[in-house]
């Protein structure tokens, strides 16, 4: 009895560790910081916005053309920039920017921000997500 149990404690120990790694290794990996190009700061006109894309930089196989991800691009002046996600505050839908008006616009609920990326009108709680940019080289990081 003593030895039947002692092998089922141990072919149990043997299938758990195997899972628990598989469960718990992503939560214990860090994901390290890695600036992406955006493309050569003379690309960018100053005092406009435009659309621009990069890749994930943290692919899997099955990624396809989502790994291809859209931000938005401000040239204040200079280099000076702002760098949105492209995503509206409210419930992620993506926004579209009206140069007419210099404004972006959410076609889901009809969240509105300003150029600079704050909330103008409608339902989204805050501005548009804004990334971290530097130039490096004449490179838009």
């Amino acid at each position: 009895m003593r030895l039947a149990l002692g092998i089922n404690a141990l072919a149990a120990a043997l299938v758990a560790i195997p899972v628990l790694g598989f469960i718990f290794a992503p939560a214990m990996q860090k994901a390290k910081n890695k600036w992406i190009s955006l493309g050569k700061v003379d690309s960018f006109t100053q005092g406009e916005t435009r659309l621009a894309q990069y890749i994930n930089p943290f692919l899997v196989p099955w990624d396809g053309e989502t790994a291809h991800i859209p931000c938005w691009v401000r040239r204040i002046e200079g280099d000076e920039f702002q760098v949105f996600a492209i995503n509206c505050a409210h419930l992620g839908c993506p926004v579209k920017w009206f140069a007419e008006s210099e404004l972006f616009m959410c076609p889901c609920h009809g969240g509105v921000y300003y150029a600079d990326g704050k909330r103008a009108s409608g339902p989204p709680p805050r501005g548009l997500f804004e990334y971290q940019y530097r130039v490096v080289n004449g490179d838009l990081e």
